[in-house]
Formats: structure tokens, C-alpha cells, sequence
């Protein structure tokens, strides 16, 4: 019979099992042989098994490349970010981070960097190694589209600009750091000025006319008001320095200003960032509605 500690590494850890972990809870290499042609463990890389009655998962692939690549091994970037929670699917390519001095077998399906990582940026989390919360956000935010929208959310609900700003420093080094740098800067300053910014250059460099900044109409200033065509452009910064005073504001600020006729648009710091075509897309439906 397989040894109990075995049922239990697996039943923690997807059906997975790695060699070592046989070995400690006292299987010999031959028991171990002995599942494999048989068929009821199969091997997924050197030294990794899966049991034959479990599915071959995202998480398996994730364990699977972490475990293989060995002690001081951790999944990283958009792959731990996944594993924190905070994006609701899997990377295509797995990332995972070893040490420097390290050789492994490379996958095309797993992406290897190579560094050593500090004690603070590490945890076990459902029995697998991964960077902290803060550096997979820092990672991840440049691993995948929208990230500002991810670190956004991020210093929400999960953890602290403060947080992410020291993991940023201890990693200083790191792929992708000088685009996490600015995220991170764009973050801290609320980027409601610079997505104003952002905004006037778009709409000049579409060769946009007609517009004004700073039109104020029933009370309020609009950020930038197409007057003539009663379209008015808010401008938002990052979610994290809004509150509910601030979003109740804004919604009777909105609701006024239809009621007076005017086609209210919405954009972040993110839309302007990340999708400058969409929001001028956007920008065009409306001034063409009012021909």
C-alpha cells in the first residue's frame, strides 16, 4: 500500500507528489517504479507524479514546474499572481524563478528566471512556493495586459503601496522593474493630473478640435468639455485614492450634468494607458450621436 503520508502530500497538493516527498514517507524507488507502469501515477517531469485519477490541471502544471525546478524554486510573476487570487485565469507560459546558480531542463511551456530571491518575498501557499503577494503584483502588473488595473486593485483590497514600494526595492533588479517603477510612481501621485494630461495629448494627436479644458456648466467643472456637441469628459485617476465621499460626488456630478443635456463620458488613468484607441473610439461615437 502507498505509505499514508503519501495520500495525504497528494490529496494537498492537486494528486501531485514529488520523488523526495515518496522517499521521506518511506517509499523505495522500485514501489515508486512499480505505480508508474502500472499506471497509477504518472510522471509529469523528473522526479514529479501525478495520480492517474486526477486531472491534469492548471494548478498540476504550476506544481508540476515549481517542483521539478527544485529546492529554492517559486512560481512567479502572472503565474503567482493567479496562484494569490488576484487574476481569475492562468497564464498561457508558467513563470517560475530559481536561483542563480541553478541548471534546469527548459520547457517551452515554463518561462525560468533566474534570481535569489529575498526570505521576505516568499511563502508556501497550498503547499507550493511562490513569490509574495506584493512582488507578484510588481511582476505581473508588466507580464500582462492591464496591469495598472491589477496593482490598482491590488493596493484596494490586498496589500499596501508601501508594501509593494519595498518589495520593488529589494528586487530592484529584476525583469521588468523600470515599467513596475513607474507604475508604481503613476500610483502614489493618483495619476488624476496625468490622465488629464494623457487625454489632451490623445485627442491632439487624433487631430480632435472643438474641445476645452476646465468648462464649468450647472456648478461643476468638467475636465474637458466638447461644448458645442454637449459631450463632457471626466477623468478619473487611480481607484485606491477614491473614496465614497468622492464617489458619491462624482455620481451626482454626472447624474446633473445629463439631466442637463450633456453626454457624459468616463475614462481612467487606466483606459487612457492602456487602450488610448478604445477611448477615442468612444469619444468619436459620442460627437457623432449629437450630428
Amino acid at each position: 500500500m502507498t505509505p499514508r503520508q503519501v495520500h495525504a502530500a497528494m490529496a494537498r497538493q492537486d494528486g501531485v507528489v514529488t520523488l523526495d516527498q515518496a522517499r521521506d514517507a518511506g517509499m523505495s524507488e522500485s514501489a515508486i517504479g512499480r505505480r508508474v507502469r502500472s499506471g497509477e501515477w504518472r510522471r509529469l517531469a523528473t522526479g514529479v507524479y501525478l495520480r492517474s485519477d486526477r486531472a491534469h490541471t492548471p494548478s498540476v502544471e504550476l506544481r508540476a514546474a515549481v517542483y521539478a525546478a527544485g529546492t529554492g524554486a517559486a512560481a512567479s510573476g502572472a503565474s503567482a499572481a493567479w496562484w494569490h487570487g488576484l487574476l481569475d485565469r492562468p497564464p498561457a507560459r508558467h513563470t517560475v524563478t530559481i536561483p542563480v546558480s541553478r541548471t534546469v531542463v527548459r520547457h517551452s511551456s515554463v518561462r525560468i528566471r533566474r534570481r535569489t530571491l529575498d526570505w521576505r518575498d516568499t511563502e508556501s501557499r497550498r503547499a507550493l512556493r511562490v513569490t509574495g503577494l506584493p512582488l507578484s503584483v510588481l511582476e505581473a502588473a508588466v507580464d500582462v495586459r492591464a496591469g495598472s488595473v491589477l496593482m490598482d486593485r491590488a493596493i484596494q483590497r490586498h496589500t499596501t503601496l508601501e508594501a509593494l514600494a519595498a518589495a520593488h526595492e529589494r528586487n530592484a533588479r529584476r525583469h521588468g522593474a523600470p515599467a513596475a517603477a513607474r507604475l508604481l510612481r503613476a500610483a502614489g501621485e493618483g495619476g488624476a493630473s496625468e490622465a488629464e494630461r494623457m487625454l489632451h495629448r490623445l485627442l491632439r494627436s487624433a487631430g480632435l478640435t472643438r474641445w476645452r479644458p476646465h468648462v464649468v456648466s450647472c456648478g461643476y467643472e468638467i475636465d474637458v468639455a466638447f461644448v458645442a456637441d454637449r459631450v463632457a469628459i471626466e477623468v478619473d485617476g487611480w481607484a485606491w485614492h477614491r473614496d465614497v465621499e468622492r464617489f458619491n460626488r462624482d455620481a451626482q456630478r454626472q447624474n446633473t450634468l445629463m439631466n442637463a443635456g450633456w453626454r457624459v463620458l468616463r475614462f481612467t488613468w487606466h483606459h487612457l494607458h492602456n487602450d488610448p484607441e478604445a477611448v477615442l473610439a468612444q469619444i468619436r461615437t459620442a460627437l457623432t450621436a449629437g450630428l
